[in-house]
């Protein structure tokens, strides 16, 4: 006898990826806890994470929305304006070193630096450029308006049950004068860059590691009872500050980034991982999720991605969940404005393909 003899198929490449019939990858994620229906789920991260929300929604979850549009404003107006995407209107955290300074000033005495960016006649936060597209009227309306936001995490942090977190960088721009975190580069999609102030820094295991651990550390001193979910996207980088090829600084990202939450799950029991990356980028699909521009999600993919999570958590409520889910109008929706050369909507990072050379 040996530990291999007891095992499940699942534990085996050969049956429970390579055999044809099972392709469709069952089981793939055990949870760690459950989520019933009317816990309150929140969630944030990379421009995938806005995915979930309206698939939770779909399925009869409760997901937070913890800033709700003012009336009168049309569908694009609210998806310009980053409402619906993310339980905050933070816009897309793509490092956890921004999820962690984001906690930071909701969550403790520190409110962040009250730095604003002018362009013209109107003004934008730094630490969300393109959430309200057309800027503020004052600069004391700007920090009024993350103030607001700061305020909707702390409130919607205290109730949740879960945190649902998606990691998509690495890479991230550092301000020395400030000691802060850059969603995106400045100079990009707003301000005006400065090479002796914005330095560029790309996370390892250990410092990613870190952050998530401090940004869940502060999340249970919030509320000892909220658990945490990480997931890491499956979209690759736009661009690179590295100098490496974009193929192999998107594996060294994905791989940190798959490293660290992996390993803060094993550490910690109220933190999981679930497996989206490995769903949409794992080479038994063949890249079949993803569109023509071998970067954005399909809805089919997006689809497939949710009906595993689903699945998962029926499975361990002692249900029988569906084998086959279709897209659901929420997957729809959320791919509406996506263009071919990866202009999202509400990923930040797009915007660095218009600076490519030709």
């Amino acid at each position: 006898m040996n530990p291999y003899q007891s095992l499940p198929s699942r534990s085996f490449w050969r049956s429970a990826v390579a055999e044809p019939e099972m392709l469709a990858i069952g089981e793939v994620w055990t949870p760690k806890f459950g989520l019933a229906p009317d816990d309150a789920v929140l969630t944030a991260g990379s421009c995938f994470a806005r995915h979930l929300g309206p698939a939770l929604l779909d399925e009869g979850m409760n997901w937070r929305e913890a800033e709700l549009p003012p009336p009168g404003l049309t569908e694009a107006e609210r998806r310009a304006r980053h409402y619906g995407a993310f339980s905050f209107r933070t816009g897309a955290i793509y490092t956890a070193a921004t999820l962690r300074q984001w906690l930071s000033w909701a969550l403790t005495d520190d409110p962040g630096p009250d730095e604003v960016w002018r362009d013209g006649d109107r003004f934008f936060d730094p630490y969300r450029p393109s959430v309200e597209p057309d800027g503020y009227a004052s600069a004391e309306t700007t920090l009024a308006a993350r103030r607001s936001t700061l305020t909707a995490i702390r409130g919607a942090v205290a109730e949740a049950g879960c945190l649902i977190f998606t990691l998509g960088l690495t890479e991230a721009w550092r301000d020395v004068a400030t000691g802060t975190v850059h969603p995106v580069c400045p100079g990009t999609v707003r301000g005006t860059f400065d090479a002796g102030r914005h330095v560029f820094h790309n996370f390892t295991v250990a410092e990613v590691h870190r952050d998530l651990a401090a940004a869940v550390a502060l999340l249970r001193a919030a509320n000892p009872r909220l658990r945490v979910l990480l997931t890491v996207s499956p979209v690759p980088l736009t661009a690179t500050a590295t100098g490496a090829h974009a193929l192999s600084a998107t594996t060294y990202s994905k791989s940190v980034l798959r490293a660290a939450a992996g390993q803060l799950a094993q550490e910690l029991d109220h933190v999981d991982y679930f497996p989206s990356y490995e769903l949409i980028s794992g080479f038994p699909f063949r890249g079949a999720f993803f569109a023509p521009n071998l970067r954005d999600v399909t809805p089919a993919g997006v689809a497939f991605v949710m009906r595993h999570f689903f699945d998962a958590l029926e499975r361990q409520r002692g249900e029988s969940g569906p084998t086959h889910r279709p897209t659901t109008a929420a997957d729809r929706r959320a791919d509406a404005t996506d263009s071919a050369d990866g202009g999202d909507l509400y990923c930040d990072d797009a915007v660095l393909d218009h600076y490519r050379a030709g």
